[in-house]
């Protein structure tokens, strides 16, 4: 049962009707495993901490420099040069200090990866990085976890949701097929540039759509690819088929 220090905190949330004070108490039993403390982690973050979500995992190698603050909301110019998942778990303490926080200061990979998604409830990807994106999703495939994925460049930013829950496709890899091999070109905020509130609406979407899935509030848009054009304010949605022979999540049909 929620206490009544609780049930005073959320009660804007409670008050609808989809949440309910039985929504909120799933929000409060719920693990969510943010990979990446960045721009998408950074907003995501605070709003599932605001939302009252009781554990909240958030993984990151990265220390805090100049450059994030222009996106990275959760952190403060005296952060410069500390861990960012220490000083994030320091922030989401400060906004709320009756949840759970894990700072984990590490780039998750192979059994470490592995381990922290079969633990989580849902997991958001809030990485930069193609070889990670991958990793996540093989890791969530593999753990039956439902995995919401966010990603922005310029002014342009994507949101994807899988439901591997059944253990059922399409996934990361059938949208954007890896060959680790193979030479490419990274993109990223480094080298391309990103307007800050369009990465912030992402995360922010990201942690909508997790709140939507714990508590069963309305639907989350799996299988599908979402854009969005900050400088348009439109956006676009397409639906994802599953590649058959996906390494990932194939049939092998």
């Amino acid at each position: 049962m929620l206490s009544d220090q609780a049930f005073l905190r959320y009660n804007r949330q409670i008050m609808l009707p989809e949440i309910g004070e039985q929504g909120q108490q799933l929000l409060v039993e719920a693990q969510v495993l943010l990979v990446g403390a960045g721009g998408l982690g950074s907003a995501a973050a605070l709003y599932l901490a605001g939302a009252g979500v009781g554990n909240i995992i958030i993984a990151d190698d990265d220390e805090v420099d100049s450059s994030n603050l222009q996106r990275q909301v959760i952190y403060r110019d005296s952060h410069q040069g500390q861990s960012k998942v220490q000083a994030a778990a320091e922030q989401l303490k400060a906004l709320n200090p009756h949840i759970r926080v894990r700072p984990v200061q590490a780039r998750l990979a192979d059994q470490r990866l592995a381990m922290e998604v079969a633990l989580a409830d849902v997991v958001l990807d809030c990485s930069d990085n193609l070889e990670t994106r991958h990793a996540v999703n093989r890791a969530c495939f593999r753990a039956n976890k439902a995995l919401i994925s966010g990603a922005a460049i310029r002014w342009q930013g994507q949101l994807m949701a899988f439901d591997f829950r059944q253990g059922l496709g399409p996934c990361y890899h059938c949208l954007f097929p890896w060959q680790p091999d193979a030479p490419q070109e990274p993109q990223n905020c480094s080298n391309s540039g990103i307007a800050g509130p369009v990465v912030g609406m992402m995360g922010t979407m990201q942690a909508l759509e997790a709140i939507k899935l714990i508590t069963g509030a309305g639907e989350v848009a799996f299988g599908a690819l979402q854009q969005f054009d900050g400088l348009t304010m439109a956006w676009q949605r397409f639906n994802l088929a599953q590649d058959k022979r996906c390494p990932v999540c194939g049939t092998g049909e």
